[in-house]
C-alpha cells in the first residue's frame, strides 16, 4: 500500500565482491542477532544474508532477503561470470515458492532483511560491522519516495500463508485452534 510523497531515508548495504572471502561473519552474526532469545543460537538457516559460494572459481557473493512474493519470476536469465553460468535465482534475494532461500526453517515463513533495527538500536547492521574486509557497507541517504505501510513480521507471515492456502483456510484453522 502506498501514500503521499515524502522525504524519507533510504537504507542500504552495499556489496563488494573484489573484497568478499566468503567467512560467513555476516551468516553467523545475523542469525545469532535473530535468535529467540537474542543472541542465543546460531543458526544460519534463519540469516537474512546468504553467502552463495563457487568454490571452483574462488567467488562468493552475499545476498540479503528481500522481499516476498507469491510467485516466482518468469524470467530465467542466465549470467555468465568468469566463463561459468549461473541462474537468475542465484543472485535473487525475493524468498518465493520456488526455493527455500530465506525461509524459516521451524515454520517456513518468509525472512526478510530489517537492517538489525530493533532494541537496543544498531549503529549500522550486524553484518556490516563484523563485515572486517569491508566488502559490505552501510550507507544511509535521503531521497523522496512514495510512503509504504510496512508490514509487520505477523503480517507479511499471514500473507505468506494465505498465498499458499488461501483466507478462508486460514480462517477455519485460527477459528479451529481458538476452540481447544
Amino acid at each position: 500500500m502506498k501514500g503521499a510523497l515524502e522525504k524519507k531515508k533510504i537504507k542500504t548495504i552495499k556489496v563488494n565482491l573484489d573484497k568478499c572471502i566468503g567467512c560467513r561473519a555476516c551468516e553467523i552474526a545475523c542469525s545469532a542477532f535473530h535468535a529467540n532469545p537474542k543472541y542465543s543460537s546460531v543458526n544460519p538457516a534463519r540469516s537474512r544474508i546468504r553467502m552463495v559460494i563457487d568454490l571452483l572459481n574462488d567467488e562468493y557473493v552475499p545476498i540479503r532477503a528481500a522481499d516476498y512474493t507469491k510467485a516466482e519470476c518468469d524470467g530465467r536469465h542466465v549470467y555468465t561470470i568468469n566463463e561459468k553460468e549461473y541462474s537468475e535465482c542465484s543472485f535473487c534475494g525475493s524468498v518465493c515458492p520456488a526455493r527455500d532461500l530465506f525461509k524459516e526453517p521451524d515454520s517456513g515463513l518468509p525472512l526478510k532483511c530489517d537492517m538489525c533495527e530493533d532494541d537496543p538500536p544498531q549503529k549500522e547492521p550486524l553484518c556490516v560491522q563484523v563485515c572486517r574486509v569491508d566488502a559490505l557497507t552501510y550507507e544511509e541517504k535521503e531521497e523522496e519516495v512514495e510512503e509504504e505501510v510496512k508490514l509487520g513480521q505477523m503480517e507479511i507471515g499471514l500473507e505468506s500463508l494465505v498465498g499458499k492456502y488461501g483466507l478462508q483456510k486460514i480462517v477455519d484453522t485460527v477459528a479451529r485452534m481458538s476452540n481447544k
